[in-house]
C-alpha cells in the first residue's frame, strides 16, 4: 500500500506536488470513485487508478530517452491552446513517457523523457541541485562585470538566484554567446537572469542535463540513453 500521490509519481504521471494538484482538481479516480483528498492509500496490485479516464500503472520495464526539442513545442502531455507538444512525437512509443521538467516553448535543446517516476522525481527535487547547461545568444555586448553579477546571483521574482557558472563563449556583431550552468529550476530563470542585468535572450538552447549532453543529436530527433548514462543519472 502507498499514498495515491506517491503512486502517481512512481507511475511517471507527474511530480508528487503536481500529482497532489491533479487529485485536488478531481482528475483522479480509484476503482471508479473520484478522489479529491490527500492521504488515500492504494494497492498497486488490486486497485484501478485512472487520470482523466486513462488507466495508469507502474511499468515493469523502464525507458530513458534524450530528445532535442525544437522551438515551438510545449513541454506538457497536452496543451489547452492546441499547440504542438513534445509528446506528439511519442504517441506511438510502446510505453507512456513523461518529460523530466520543462523547457520553454521558445527554447530548444536537451529534454529527458522517461517512465521511471522515482528517478524523475529525484532529478527534479531542489535538494539534488542537478546542473543544467544552456547556450545563450544575448543582445548586445555583456560586460565582464555583468557576468560576475550572474555568477554571484541576481534578484529575480524577489529572490536571489543561487551562484551560477557563466562563461563567455564569444562576442558577435550585436550579441554575446554565453554558456550558463544553473542548479535551480525556477520559471524562465535564465531569461530573467539576463533581464536583471539589462540584456535580452535572443535564443536559448539547453545543451546539458546533469551528466547527459545534447551532443550532435539532430533537432526534433531522440535517442535512448546508454546504461552508463542511466547509472550516472541514478548516482545524482
Amino acid at each position: 500500500m502507498m499514498r495515491l500521490q506517491k503512486y502517481l509519481a512512481l507511475c511517471g504521471v507527474a511530480s508528487r506536488r503536481n500529482a497532489e494538484k491533479l487529485i485536488a482538481e478531481g482528475h483522479v479516480r480509484v476503482n471508479g470513485t473520484a478522489v479529491t483528498e490527500m492521504g488515500v492509500q492504494v494497492d498497486e496490485t488490486r486497485d484501478k487508478v485512472t487520470v482523466d479516464g486513462k488507466p495508469v500503472r507502474m511499468e515493469a520495464e523502464k525507458h530513458y530517452l534524450a530528445y532535442n526539442k525544437p522551438m515551438g513545442e510545449v513541454t506538457t502531455v497536452s496543451d489547452p491552446e492546441g499547440r504542438d507538444t513534445v509528446m506528439d512525437k511519442f504517441r506511438d512509443y510502446p510505453v507512456r513517457l513523461y518529460p523530466v521538467g520543462r523547457l520553454d516553448y521558445d527554447s530548444e535543446g536537451l529534454l529527458l523523457l522517461t517512465n521511471d517516476g522515482e528517478l524523475m522525481n529525484n532529478l527534479l527535487h531542489p535538494s539534488r541541485e542537478v546542473p543544467k547547461r544552456y547556450l545563450c545568444r544575448v543582445s548586445n555586448r555583456v560586460s565582464e562585470e555583468a557576468i560576475r553579477h550572474l555568477r554571484q546571483g541576481v534578484m529575480i521574482d524577489g529572490r536571489l538566484t543561487s551562484p551560477a557558472e557563466v562563461r563567455l563563449v564569444r562576442y558577435e556583431a550585436f550579441a554575446s554567446v554565453i554558456l550558463v550552468t544553473i542548479h535551480e529550476g525556477r520559471n524562465r530563470q535564465v531569461r530573467k537572469m539576463f533581464e536583471a542585468i539589462g540584456h535580452q535572450v535572443v535564443s536559448l538552447k539547453r545543451v546539458g542535463f546533469g551528466p547527459i549532453q545534447l551532443g550532435d543529436l539532430p533537432r526534433g530527433m531522440w535517442r535512448r540513453l546508454t546504461d552508463e548514462e542511466v547509472r550516472r543519472l541514478r548516482e545524482l
